[in-house]
């Protein structure tokens, strides 16, 4: 059996272990990554220190999921946690065509929000490549974007930290501290450690930088020594910027021994942690000078070279005289820019044109709503005319029906009345001739005397009630109104009131209930009080009410 070279089984294991880790990824804890971004961001962070290709991987499936779930913010943070995965491995140009697919995809969908975590990291590259108007350009667009989000009550102002951060350290790496400090302090003013206490220890990794460059050398120290702990278990990978750092503090304190010693543990971290790969260069450049100071050449010069091959490996365009890259990345965003502006010209003489169908529509439409609006005036106002009409018709052929109906009641009232004296004539005669007759001279039969006397009073009623029959034809009404506002009136009380409705005197009234004029008036004041009617009130307008 033909023995297997060791070279190519180690390029085996070493293609292999990164779909191994990944796979281990998904499978651990039962966890599988999808359920929200944050879970992402924790699968992807534990394979990024081993396998930066693995997390890679995770966040362009991330990227896919969120896609197809029209999430556009997460989408675009995924995209964008990939191009920084990229850029601690000095893959600027993926990183940076990541950062350029983010903002399309936020612009075409509008997502403000979205925008605002790739134009701090386009910002980044810009700094990265020594192109610093670009870079706070992108910063203060970030920035402003923040703010009006903020405003419109969108965003919270621990978010505005990430912008304010983002200037302050590229004030650092430009050398700025008084920026820097301006910076730092609005991210203070704006941090909220309940909603994210891991910002505190990189906001004090900048003090201590601030600090250095004011002199305090020991302060410095002791603020980087004290985070430490921290991000060696959190974030190991940003030791590469710490110990960096903590070699400059020592270097200026003029200890160049523990200088190179940070250096190399920086440059170890980098190695180890596959991070901040772009940064090396820098370290082996001061452990060049380092070393150059020191007197040590042949060490001076393998750093120096090594710092050359480093940067032309990782910033061959950020070179003076070579930044083709960004350059070509520019004409490629510039292109992308005009052609999405064509289509938005396109889009706008489209939507201008479609205005104007639509204006022409309105036009039209609010024309015939108020044709028909008039039509509908003039036809209501036509139909209400003529109801009126009608109902003025109406309402004087019922004034003249019941005026007609008052005259021929007052008619037949004064035809009644008329009745009522001749009835009481006929009583007046018959009562002498009553009288008489009863004074007798013998003459006539006692027998037919008291015949007649019975006849002549009972004409006597016989003649009330055909009077009251023709009264009550004439007044139909009357007795019911009266009956059903006073029902305890009397028989005799009912006969003084249709009497008295009739305008006769007390006199007449007298002679026709055969009863003195006394007994009448005695009469009327009793039914005055029963109809409980005060002295100012007359009873005959009283009861022609009736």
């Amino acid at each position: 059996m033909p023995e297997f070279p060791t070279r190519q089984l180690i390029c085996l294991l070493f293609s292999i272990i990164p779909y191994w880790v990944l796979s281990q990824v998904e499978l651990s804890d039962g966890i599988r990554p999808g359920e929200s971004f944050e879970e992402w961001v924790e699968m992807a962070n534990r394979v990024r220190l081993e396998s930066p290709d693995s997390a890679i991987r995770l966040y362009q499936r991330s990227y896919e999921h969120f896609l197809e779930q029209k999430d556009t913010l997460n989408a675009v943070n995924s995209l964008v946690e990939m191009a920084v995965v990229y850029g601690h491995i000095a893959r600027y140009q993926s990183a940076y065509d990541n950062l350029w697919k983010a903002l399309l995809l936020a612009d075409l969908a509008q997502n403000e929000r979205a925008k605002i975590p790739v134009y701090i990291n386009l910002g980044r590259y810009y700094s990265f490549y020594k192109r610093k108007e670009n870079a706070l350009a992108y910063f203060q667009r970030a920035l402003a974007l923040s703010k009006a989000l903020l405003a419109k009550g969108q965003l919270s102002e621990q978010e505005l930290v990430s912008c304010y951060y983002a200037l302050c350290s590229t004030y650092r790496e430009l050398d700025d501290p008084a920026n820097a400090q301006i910076y730092l302090d609005s991210c203070w003013m704006y941090y909220d450690p309940t909603q994210d206490p891991a910002t505190a220890y990189y906001l004090k990794f900048e003090s201590a930088f601030i600090a250095c460059k004011s002199g305090k050398y020991q302060q410095a120290l002791d603020q980087l020594f004290s985070i430490q702990p921290w991000f060696e278990q959190n974030s190991p990978g940003f030791q590469v910027l710490l110990f960096t750092h903590i070699g400059d503090v020592y270097l200026l304190m003029e200890k160049p021994r523990e200088a190179e010693t940070y250096y190399k543990k920086a440059l170890t971290a980098s190695a180890t942690y596959q991070s901040h790969l772009d940064f090396t260069p820098t370290i082996y450049e001061r452990l060049s000078k380092l070393y150059l100071e020191r007197g040590d050449f042949p060490l001076a010069y393998n750093s120096l070279q090594k710092m050359k091959e480093l940067d032309q490996q990782y910033f061959d365009s950020r070179s003076a005289n070579n930044r083709s890259l960004l350059e070509i990345k520019d004409e490629f965003r510039l292109e992308k820019e005009k052609q999405r502006q064509l289509i938005q010209q396109q889009r706008l003489m489209e939507l201008e044109h479609e205005e104007r169908v639509a204006f022409l529509k309105n036009v039209i439409l609010v024309v015939t709503l108020v044709f028909l609006s008039l039509v509908g005036i003039i036809y209501f106002n036509y139909v209400r005319n003529k109801h009126k009409a009608e109902k003025e018709l109406i309402r004087k052929k019922k004034e003249l029906e019941v005026k007609q109906a008052r005259e021929l009641v007052e008619l037949k009232n004064r035809e009644l009345a008329a009745s009522s004296l001749k009835l009481i004539e006929k009583d007046e005669i018959l009562a002498a001739l009553k009288e008489k007759l009863s004074e007798g001279n013998g003459e006539i039969k006692a027998s037919e005397l008291k015949k007649l006397v019975r006849t002549i009073s009972h004409s006597r009623a016989q003649n009330w009630e055909e009077f009251e029959a023709i009264f009550i034809s004439v007044n139909k009404e009357f007795y019911n109104k009266l009956n059903k506002h006073y029902p305890k009136l009397s028989r005799g009380d009912q006969k003084l009131c249709a009497l008295i409705k009739l305008n006769l005197s007390s006199k007449e009234i007298a002679k026709l209930l055969g009863i003195s004029t006394e007994s009448v008036h005695t009469n009327r004041y009793r039914l005055r009080k029963k109809l409980k009617l005060s002295r100012d009130t007359s009873l005959t307008e009283f009861l022609a009410r009736f």
